[in-house]
């Protein structure tokens, strides 16, 4: 049975376009991760808009939001530390560059570098 409620459309303007299929958003494929082997991670220290704090930013992780948040918290445990995994960047809290980089290639992720 297709579904057909009136208030999942409630945003969408008027059409005069015969051929106008409106787009529920289902069906969309989700991003697939990339394998670890082929992963280009960055390491890099960022200080800016942070009152003076260091911090150290994973950049370049091409995949879900679920295996980012998988790898970010993997780093967090292993480092001691908080962070954050969100918009594609893993953020570890203190300068922790060379420690990150050691721990990423140990789990096969081979490209990683630091910038």
């Amino acid at each position: 049975m297709k579904k057909n409620d009136w208030k999942d459309r409630l945003g969408v303007m008027y059409s005069t376009n015969p051929a106008f299929q409106y787009n529920t958003g289902e069906g969309e494929a989700a991003e697939d991760t990339l394998p670890k082997e082929k992963q280009l991670l960055r390491i890099s220290l960022d200080k800016r808009n942070r009152g003076g704090k260091a911090v150290t930013l994973v950049t370049g992780f091409c995949g879900t939001a679920g295996d980012l948040a998988a790898l970010g918290k993997y780093l967090k445990v292993k480092c001691g530390v908080g962070g954050s995994a969100k918009e594609g960047e893993i953020i570890v809290q203190g300068d922790l560059r060379t420690k990150v980089l050691e721990i990423l290639q140990k789990e096969g992720y081979t490209k990683s570098r630091i910038v």
